[in-house]
């Protein structure tokens, strides 16, 4: 039987915000297979393909873009901000008084709350030869639309080695009893929101305080392919020797990604 739909007083205002920080991790065996990885990740995700993947977004959560910024940086990174609302900006001029469109302090109140926005952070070091690229992507609503249904398909639009994600929902709504609401939705973990594809390819580990309605889940892919890590070069090119301390530190590289610190 369908959940009875809380009836409000006024505009649903809990804030939803969702944030992703996606890795992925390369060995790069010379500086000038270094630099073109980075030059790979930079332009793979550049700010036009950036643009459409938040487009891509907005679509799927059913939100309607207000505004996008956007910028390529020097010598590499890119940024894409979008302003998005619930319900349409331009009303059909065809509708008449059955289909107005939002009221000007309704727009500005999405202004203020809900946005969509990524940062892409390429790095090597010049003396190792690993390679980082790293994606921050928030993706914060107010109303009903909710940012979890864009879950599956982030993590599927980047190469994904690790992935940390955080779901806060803030503020409160009231109903027409004058009683607060600080979530209009069941949640137990970000898990249960996932495809079974990455259910499966992902071994997963949470951090709920779930009196704060805040959810942390942190991800690591199971399978350690190494030529899925090696940049323009194959694992059996490379002697038995230095492919497994290739490996190890591939590994080191990716549980430090994963817990937060230097092991």
């Amino acid at each position: 039987m369908p959940k009875r739909r809380i009836k409000l007083h006024g505009f649903n205002n809990l804030t939803k915000a969702l944030s992703f920080n996606i890795y992925d991790v390369c060995y790069a065996t010379t500086l000038e297979q270094r630099q073109r990885y980075i030059a790979y990740v930079d332009e793979a995700y550049n700010a036009e393909r950036l643009t459409q993947i938040l487009t891509d977004v907005s679509n799927i959560i059913g939100a309607n873009i207000l505004n996008i910024a956007r910028q390529d940086y020097d010598p590499q990174g890119a940024s894409v901000t979008m302003l998005i609302a619930e319900e349409p900006v331009v009303s059909d001029p065809n509708a008449g008084l059955a289909g107005p469109g939002p009221l000007p302090d309704k727009v500005l109140g999405h202004l203020d709350k809900s946005h969509i926005t990524v940062h892409t952070y390429p790095e090597s070091h010049p003396h190792d030869g690993i390679c980082t690229f790293r994606a921050d992507i928030d993706v914060a609503t107010c109303g009903v639309i909710s940012p979890l249904k864009a879950l599956n398909y982030l993590i599927h639009s980047f190469e994904s080695d690790i992935v940390t994600v955080d779901y806060r929902v803030r503020g409160f709504t009231r109903d027409v009893r004058g009683r607060k609401h600080f979530i209009d939705h069941k949640i137990s973990s970000i898990q249960d929101f996932f495809s079974r594809d990455t259910q499966r390819a992902y071994d997963m580990i949470d951090v709920n305080v779930y009196q704060e309605n805040l959810f942390h889940t942190k991800m690591r892919l199971k399978n350690f392919d190494l030529d899925n890590y090696l940049f323009a070069t194959r694992a059996e090119d490379i002697d038995a020797r230095e492919r497994n301390r290739i490996e190890r530190r591939l590994k080191q590289e990716i549980q430090e990604l994963f817990y937060g610190r230097n092991l």
